[in-house]
């Protein structure tokens, strides 16, 4: 039975530990990962929550990531296409020897908060060992069986965007009147509102498109 695992890491044991020290305000969440033919790990960053001149440019910098593309922006939040350089380790190990699946990654300041798949427990011991064994800081907070299917599979929403509409249901965001804010809700979750409020938009479009049409509304047919 899959296995979800939820932990800690010191960012200059990751990726990315200029550009987060020097914008340290600035939270960096990758939205997907992607392996090239070539071996190569392509991460996608959306980046909010402080000065983008700063971070930009302390990107730019960065010695762990090269050919550094603003690919959009939305709600003051940047989505940004970069390569990584150089050999970051848990990325590599995790998803090209293991075959776990990153589901979240979110950077702010000198640390990243990752959420991962694998297939059974053993695969999460050697995952541990391996960090252990290249001295890579790693602090577990908690490991856990998936109850039921990703929402992704169903409406093409992603765990964090799920996640960001029901904490909206719940707290009352939607009932007339509001019982809460945006600004209100983005501070529970520890977000930015710019990026609570780009999660809400995303999770909104993902839910009409395979939930109320039957072809995408960018589809000419």
């Amino acid at each position: 039975m899959s296995v979800i695992a939820e932990f800690t890491v010191d960012a200059d044991d990751f990726a990315l530990h200029h550009a987060l020290t020097t914008a340290p305000d600035m939270i960096v969440e990758i939205e997907r990962v992607v392996a090239t033919m070539e071996d190569r790990i392509m991460p996608y960053f959306w980046v909010s929550g402080g000065d983008q001149s700063v971070f930009e440019t302390a990107f730019n910098e960065d010695s762990s990531v090269t050919n550094v593309q603003k690919v959009d922006e939305i709600d003051e939040a940047v989505l940004y296409r970069a390569e990584w350089t150089e050999n970051i380790e848990t990325i590599v190990y995790a998803y090209i020897k293991i075959g776990a699946t990153i589901l979240q990654a979110t950077g702010r300041d000198e640390y990243w908060e990752l959420q991962m798949r694998f297939d059974n427990r053993e695969e999460v011991s050697q995952f541990q060992t391996y960090c252990t064994e290249h001295e890579i800081s790693f602090e577990l907070s908690q490991i856990y069986h998936q109850e039921e299917p990703m929402a992704s599979a169903q409406y093409g929403l992603t765990s964090k965007q799920r996640q960001t509409l029901v904490t909206a249901l719940e707290a009352g965001y939607y009932d007339i009147p509001q019982a809460t804010t945006m600004t209100e809700l983005a501070s529970n979750v520890g977000i930015s509102q710019s990026a609570f409020s780009k999660r809400l938009h995303h999770g909104h479009k993902n839910l009409i498109t395979n939930a109320l049409t039957v072809s995408h509304p960018d589809d000419e047919s």
